[in-house]
């Protein structure tokens, strides 16, 4: 058992080194900085590989460079499935092993390294190998996460992604339509220009995305009048997809900006909620926390280690969450009533169903021993509990408490 939590504790630490680095890990900082230094040499020698002069001066250093930054990615990718038991911590080791390895970062970490060690195995594929090289630039979308200012985009993508989708798939629709309607004028004018359905959507495609190849284009007038219209409707396709990303960039500076201004000038109120193995939070997402829309989850921390609330950040049992609400604008106070339960009170040994109280007065809850309890009808009062309780009438012995 010792062994096998060692091991765990040596698993998350490697984790948290590839992982992005906290502000005070120097050493999955420098990981990061490695990281990337290795992303841009490996696409810097995957440019000088095109050179014919410059691979014949430094030929060596530059296979030198893609050798060792591919062994690099192979080390990574081999670090990250032996610790995804720490990134999907809610899994078991196998199907977290697969779920990184099926995820669209695990195929381009495989991706980055596995195609140059294929043509040592397969001969006969080694050019058809050597293209895959190209995948390896995708690892750039790593650097992303390195950086908040990129995360920008990222944000912008995946809140315009409903009207992003909308606007490809009315792209595609006008594509089809016009290349059939190109097909149906010019086909018996140049047959050999536009002999099938798909040269109209080739033309539909230079047309409408404003390439204009000028390599087919109508001769007839219908089909010239026709092109007109569609050169500009392909203006105006272009700059929907433009204008939703713009917008989709105006509004989340926006909202940066208005958060920066407001932030000292909100009154926020903030409480500690420790986790236990039996609490409900326990082993669930914190974007899965069905919270209302003045509280958010401003911090986890777990052991010594601060971690940013991120929506896939798992809460584990013993972290504890600090959690930030906004203050009401309701100046109107909440009246209760504080009461503690001495050794000679007559609640003591009795439930909560054999009180004999007004109809009128609620208990709230009880503080017993530094722990809350909500109290049920089997809930049974001893001397020592402090008892927080709403009531129009007047208790002996307790003390008002203005919220």
């Amino acid at each position: 058992m010792q062994n096998g939590k060692s091991l765990y504790k040596q698993k998350k630490r490697v984790y948290d080194i590839i992982d992005i680095s906290k502000a005070d890990d120097d050493l999955s900082r420098s990981y990061d900085i490695l990281s990337v230094v290795a992303v841009v040499a490996n696409l810097i020698a995957a440019i000088l590989d095109t050179f014919d002069p410059v691979m014949a001066r430094i030929g060596v250093l530059v296979s030198l460079v893609e050798l060792i930054t591919v062994l690099f990615f192979a080390v990574d990718y081999a670090l990250r499935i032996w610790t995804a038991e720490c990134h999907y911590p809610q899994l078991s080791r196998p199907r977290a092993i697969l779920r990184y390895a099926c995820s669209f970062t695990g195929v381009i970490d495989l991706l980055s390294f596995l195609p140059h060690f294929l043509p040592l195995v397969f001969p006969a594929g080694a050019v058809a190998f050597r293209m895959f090289r190209v995948i390896r630039i995708l690892r750039l979308f790593r650097i992303n996460a390195y950086y908040d200012s990129l995360n920008v985009i990222t944000e912008v993508l995946s809140s315009k992604k409903q009207q992003l989708i909308s606007s490809v798939v009315l792209i595609f629709i006008l594509m089809v339509a016009s290349s059939l309607c190109m097909y149906s004028l010019e086909h018996e004018a140049q047959p050999e220009v536009f002999s099938d359905a798909f040269s109209g959507l080739w033309w539909a495609v230079s047309t409408l995305l404003t390439v204009g190849y000028g390599d087919i284009y109508p001769v007839t007038p219908l089909g010239r009048i026709f092109g007109i219209a569609i050169t500009f409707l392909g203006v105006g396709m272009v700059a929907i997809p433009t204008g939703i990303i713009s917008a989709g960039f105006v509004e989340q500076y926006s909202r940066i900006k208005r958060m920066a201004e407001q932030e000292s000038s909100i009154d926020l109120r903030f409480i500690r909620v420790p986790i236990a193995k039996r609490d409900e939070w326990a082993g669930r997402a914190v974007g899965a926390l069905e919270l209302p829309d003045s509280v958010v989850v401003a911090a986890v921390r777990r052991g010594k280690e601060i971690l940013l609330p991120q929506s896939e950040l798992v809460i584990e049992p013993g972290d504890l969450m600090l959690l930030a609400a906004e203050q009401s604008d309701d100046d109107e106070t909440i009246s209760l009533k504080e009461l503690q339960l001495l050794k000679q009170h007559p609640w003591n040994g009795h439930t909560l169903a054999e009180l004999d109280i007004s109809r009128q007065t609620v208990i709230l809850l009880v503080e017993r021993k530094n722990k809350l309890h909500f109290p049920d009808e089997q809930f049974t009062f001893r001397a020592g509990d402090r008892v927080l309780l709403y009531s129009k009438k007047r208790i002996d012995g307790a003390g008002d408490l203005e919220i």
